[in-house]
């Protein structure tokens, strides 16, 4: 069943990668047929994305282990998915925290797969999460050679780091107290 998690990582980063690589061709393409763009992207996105959970969850049904990591590491992860939240917050109500990380939305990409390929060993997890990672770098990157596109958010306001902290806050406990292990299948403290 990796077959299926690599094939949802194409898909779904193939498709949020044509910025990076064929930003011109994206952009005639948008331009000709917006409409059209935007709904051929959210399929291959909600195709890719499907196969990526199911691939996942059948990969960790047989497990490939490359390294073991040491229990302490979940306080580390702790740590590091506490900004996570707060960071995808922050893209859509700017502020000084979106200023300051500049695209906030892949620093939490970043910290997100930096996080879970500390705390998980297996080839599914160093191919779901390495991806991640990799591709979050080669984002910002070209980031620096490309006008970013507008996102969708919130009028700017000083409240809105205080929203963001909040909601993400709110998030993060959700997810660790109940939706990680819902959704994932896995308790991140026990």
């Amino acid at each position: 069943m990796m077959l299926l998690l690599v094939a949802g990582l194409v898909l779904f980063l193939g498709v949020h990668s044509v910025s990076i690589f064929a930003n011109g061709w994206r952009n005639a393409l948008a331009a000709r047929s917006e409409g059209l763009w935007k709904s051929g992207y959210t399929v291959a996105s909600i195709a890719g994305f499907a196969l990526i959970c199911f691939g996942y969850g059948q990969a960790r049904l047989d497990p490939v282990w490359l390294w073991v990591p040491p229990a302490f590491m979940s306080h580390l992860i702790a740590l590091l998915m506490l900004p996570v939240f707060v960071l995808f917050a922050a893209s859509y109500l700017p502020g000084r925290i979106s200023a300051a990380a500049k695209h906030p939305q892949l620093v939490a990409v970043k910290l997100w797969a930096l996080a879970h390929l500390l705390g998980n060993g297996t080839l599914a997890d160093l191919l779901l999460f390495g991806t991640f990672l990799a591709w979050a770098v080669a984002d910002r990157i070209s980031l620096k050679r490309r006008t970013p596109r507008t996102v969708p958010a919130a009028p700017a306001s000083k409240a809105n780091d205080a929203i963001a902290i909040g909601a993400g806050l709110a998030v993060y406990v959700l997810f660790v107290v109940w939706a990680h292990k819902a959704l994932i299948g896995v308790a991140p403290f026990g």
